[in-house]
């Protein structure tokens, strides 16, 4: 009986090793699964993320091409309304008494250029003289020594400049003064 005991406890302990063996590999595969889970959550994560990124930037792109879209057409628009604004600085009361009709004719449509401009979020950047210069907002296109000025202040306005929003357009054309420090 011994020896029936012997084989039945080498077969139990065959039967524990085989079973150790098996759930070792059995652990080792769900130890491979949850690796391939983590895996696949974090690339699903990543795809995610991406996607959010994506439309924020398509969206971001929407809006900018709303509002700046129209930005070359503008600035092909504005040597309209600057020679229209020349016609109206030559204007005097001689030519005015001669040509009313069209001088308003010409204020008219000045206005309905600046309306336009308005509606599509285009302002005007109206530098005055003695004001400092900002090199954001002014393109210097000369200087010159003018008594009673400071370095940096405008002297004189050539053409005004435009905003789109936010943006700059043009910058206005003004000159500078160079006035040595007294």
């Amino acid at each position: 009986m011994s020896d029936k005991k012997d084989e039945i406890l080498e077969d139990q302990a065959q039967m524990d090793e085989s079973l150790e063996d098996m759930l070792a590999a059995e652990a080792g595969e769900i130890e491979a699964l949850r690796a391939e889970r983590d895996e696949l959550k974090d690339r699903f994560m990543r795809a995610l993320a991406d996607a959010e990124n994506s439309r924020k930037r398509a969206d971001k792109e929407r809006r900018e091409a709303a509002q700046y879209g129209g930005s070359k057409l503008a600035r092909d628009m504005l040597p309209v309304f600057d020679a229209l604004n020349r016609a109206l600085e030559a204007v005097n009361d001689d030519v005015r008494t001669l040509a009313g009709p069209m001088i308003d004719g010409i204020e008219l449509t000045q206005r309905e250029l600046l309306n336009v401009f308005a509606r599509h979020g285009i302002t005007a950047v109206l530098p005055q003289v003695g004001e400092k210069f900002d090199p954001q907002m002014h393109e210097a296109m000369f200087e010159a020594p003018v008594p009673n000025t400071v370095a940096g202040d405008i002297i004189q306005v050539m053409e005004n400049g435009f905003m789109i929003h936010d943006r700059l357009l043009r910058p206005a054309k003004v000159g500078v003064s160079s006035m040595p420090k007294a």
